[in-house]
C-alpha cells in the first residue's frame, strides 16, 4: 500500500491535517459534517455550502499556502483593498453526478480561461492551471457526497479572488486570496421570465470591464434590477450604453433569440461576457445544422419580430440559469408576449442535448466533461 496512502488514511480517520497532491495541499476535515442533515429536495441557489472550501494566498509574487479547510468565516482586516477599490473577480461552474456515479465538471478549462482574462483586466495575478484544476478536483474528492443525483440538480462551484492589501491608497494590491466554494443547487428558475428592456441604466460600457466577471459589474446592476422588480418584472434586458438601441445581456446571462428559424445573439466584446453556456449552445446548434448569427441585435428588430411572428423564441443562457425561457418582454410601457414554451423547438432541443451531455446520458463528442 505504501507509506503515503497509509499516512493519509490515518490522518483522515483521525481528522488530522494531511499534506496531499503535487501542490502540497494541506487538508483538514470538518469535525461537524452537515451532509446528513441537508435536505436535497430543498436547495435554494447559493445558500447551502458543502463542508469544506479551498483557499490559497498570493504573496511575494507567487501562489502559496494551499489548503482545504472546513467551510466558514475567514478573518480579514476591514482595510483590505478589495472592499475599498473593488479588485474582486469570480467564476461559476458546475459538477454533475453521472449515471455510473462518477463526478464530471463541465468545461472547467473555459472557466479558468475566463477567470484569468478577468484577472488580467483587473490588474490581478492569473491563476496557473495546475492550481485551479487541483483545487477543483481535491475539493470535489473530499465533498463528493454533496453532488446531487436528481435531474436538473448539480454542485455549483464558485472560484473567487480578491485583493487583501491593508494599506489605503488607489493602486493594485500586492496580495490576494483565492477561495473555491461549493454549493449544491437545483434549477435556478422554474418558469418563463417576464423581462424589461432597460433604456436608462447600463450594465457595461465600451472601454470598461463588461467582459470581466468582476464584482462591480453586478453591483451596478442591482438598483435598476430592484426597480424593475417593483414594476413586476423578473429580470432586465440590458442595452448598449451609447444609444440603448441594441440588446446585450439579460440580467447576468447571455441572450438568444430565434428569428426566422435562426439563432441570433449579440456578438461578444468589451461590454458582453463571453458566456460558456452561450459558446456551448452555439457549438451544439451548428452541429445540428442550425444557422447562428452573432451580431448586433436591435431593440427595434426584437419588437418588430414579436409583432410579425418572425421571432418565435427568446431565452437567457448562463451557468446558473442554463437555458431560461423568456415569456414576456416589456418595452416603453408595452408588454409583448412570446410563443408558449411548449411550442418552442430549437431552444428546448438544445437545452435537452446540453443536459444529456452534462449528465452523461449521451456521448460527449466534444470532450467537454472532465471526470474528477
Amino acid at each position: 500500500m505504501g507509506f503515503k496512502p497509509i499516512f493519509e488514511y490515518f490522518c483522515t480517520a483521525l481528522n488530522l491535517t494531511a499534506v496531499i497532491d503535487t501542490l502540497q495541499i494541506k487538508t483538514t476535515k470538518t469535525s461537524h459534517p452537515r451532509l446528513a442533515e441537508t435536505d436535497f429536495n430543498n436547495l435554494p441557489f447559493g445558500k447551502i455550502y458543502t463542508d469544506h472550501m479551498f483557499v490559497a494566498d498570493f504573496e511575494d509574487g507567487e501562489w502559496k499556502n494551499f489548503e482545504i479547510m472546513p467551510y466558514g468565516e475567514i478573518q480579514m482586516s476591514p482595510a483590505i483593498s478589495a472592499l475599498h477599490y473593488g479588485q474582486a473577480i469570480f467564476e461559476g461552474m458546475k459538477a454533475y453526478r453521472l449515471p455510473n456515479g462518477e463526478i464530471s465538471v463541465f468545461r472547467a478549462n473555459k472557466n479558468l480561461e475566463r477567470f484569468n482574462i478577468s484577472a488580467d483586466r483587473m490588474a490581478m495575478p492569473t491563476l496557473p492551471e495546475e492550481i485551479f484544476m487541483q483545487a477543483v478536483s481535491s475539493l470535489i474528492a473530499l465533498d463528493k457526497g454533496w453532488v446531487p443525483s436528481q435531474e436538473n440538480y448539480s454542485l455549483y462551484l464558485r472560484p473567487v479572488m480578491f485583493a487583501t492589501d491593508t494599506s489605503l491608497g488607489v493602486r493594485a494590491s500586492d496580495t490576494y486570496k483565492f477561495v473555491l466554494l461549493a454549493t449544491p443547487t437545483g434549477p435556478y428558475y422554474n418558469k418563463a421570465l417576464k423581462v424589461k428592456i432597460e433604456t436608462k441604466y447600463t450594465r457595461a460600457n465600451e472601454g470598461g470591464v463588461g467582459y470581466a466577471k468582476t464584482a462591480g459589474n453586478y453591483a451596478r446592476s442591482l438598483y435598476p434590477f430592484a426597480q424593475a422588480q417593483k414594476e413586476g418584472f423578473d429580470q432586465l434586458i440590458w442595452t448598449d450604453s451609447a444609444t440603448h438601441n441594441y440588446v446585450e445581456e439579460s440580467g447576468a446571462a447571455n441572450l438568444m433569440f430565434v428569428i426566422d428559424g435562426k439563432i441570433v445573439t449579440a456578438a461578444v466584446g468589451e461590454t458582453i461576457l463571453n458566456g460558456i453556456t452561450r459558446d456551448t449552445l452555439i457549438a451544439l446548434a451548428k452541429n445540428k445544422g442550425i444557422e447562428v448569427e452573432e451580431r448586433k441585435v436591435s431593440v427595434a428588430e426584437i419588437i418588430e419580430g414579436i409583432k410579425n411572428g418572425s421571432l418565435t423564441e427568446a431565452f437567457a443562457v448562463g451557468t446558473a440559469a442554463t437555458v431560461t425561457q423568456i415569456g414576456e418582454i416589456g418595452f416603453e410601457g408595452e408588454l409583448y408576449k412570446l410563443s408558449d414554451v411548449s411550442e418552442r423547438t430549437i431552444s428546448t432541443s438544445l437545452a435537452k442535448e446540453l443536459n444529456d451531455i452534462r449528465y452523461g446520458l449521451k456521448d460527449d463528442e466534444f470532450g467537454w466533461n472532465w471526470i474528477v
